[in-house]
């Protein structure tokens, strides 16, 4: 299950972002795991990112992995994504593309994260840029590339 927390509503569907969450899973050896996606404002994921990983900056996407399972259920809880809007908007615009498909991007990007994926070293960002292709080819925004 993906759980949502929109602390600033988009002006899009959030279905689209389940959509992209899910699809992530679907495509990944752990298809039966929940998540949250958080939808913020710059100032909260720049405390975000200052408080957690010490880079006192705003950024597009972070993720925080919980690795947890529920005692009454038994599902895997993946962690927390939490996407900057207003980040999202300005990637869109710099990329051609719009508000929609740049936060199903940093979706499918968080949550891939979420599943142990990373891009520290150049072997490493080639598996996690082939796996977000996928994902993306899958939701039909193949055009649509991650930029570092």
């Amino acid at each position: 299950m993906i759980f949502l927390e929109l602390e600033i509503k988009p002006d899009f569907s959030e279905d689209l972002l389940t959509k992209a969450a899910g699809a992530t899973l679907d495509l990944s050896t752990i298809p039966d795991a929940d998540l949250t996606l958080v939808l913020t404002g710059d100032e909260k994921i720049r405390a975000l990112n200052r408080d957690f990983l010490g880079n006192d900056a705003p950024t597009d996407v972070l993720s925080f992995p919980a690795g947890e399972t529920d005692p009454d259920t038994g599902r895997h809880y993946l962690g927390d994504v939490v996407i900057s809007l207003p980040r999202a908007a300005e990637q869109a615009a710099a990329r051609g593309h719009n508000l929609e498909a740049e936060s199903q991007l940093l979706a499918v990007h968080g949550v891939l994260h979420l599943l142990g994926y990373d891009h520290a070293d150049a072997a490493d960002k080639i598996r996690m840029w082939a796996a977000q292709a996928a994902v993306l080819d899958f939701l039909g925004l193949a055009e649509i590339k991650i930029e570092e």
